[in-house]
């Protein structure tokens, strides 16, 4: 998720269906897609070849992104290649 600091502007959601990637590596995946799409639509000038520690400060410093985070889950599949099934949600409020 991104959040702009501007309360009547939209922030972004993303999502990711990696295969192989730990939690934390394929959170920080999509807590930066969701920033770079944010930050693009604001008009924040950055890098895309920086990486993401550094270019979410600057995304931060700009003042027009105020929040960035990822909430991850993965599941394991099964060992005789049955389908595994994960559901999401995200429920938004203003």
């Amino acid at each position: 998720v991104a959040q702009p600091a501007d309360d009547s502007q939209y922030g972004y959601l993303s999502e990711h269906h990696p295969f192989g990637e730990t939690d934390e590596r394929a959170g920080e995946y999509e807590e930066d897609l969701a920033a770079t799409m944010l930050a693009t639509t604001l008009g924040v000038q950055f890098d895309p070849d920086t990486a993401w520690d550094e270019r979410e400060k600057m995304f931060k410093m700009s003042g027009k992104i105020v929040r960035t985070f990822n909430i991850t889950q993965s599941a394991e599949g099964d060992k005789n290649g049955l389908w595994t099934t994960v559901i999401a949600s995200a429920v938004l409020f203003p």
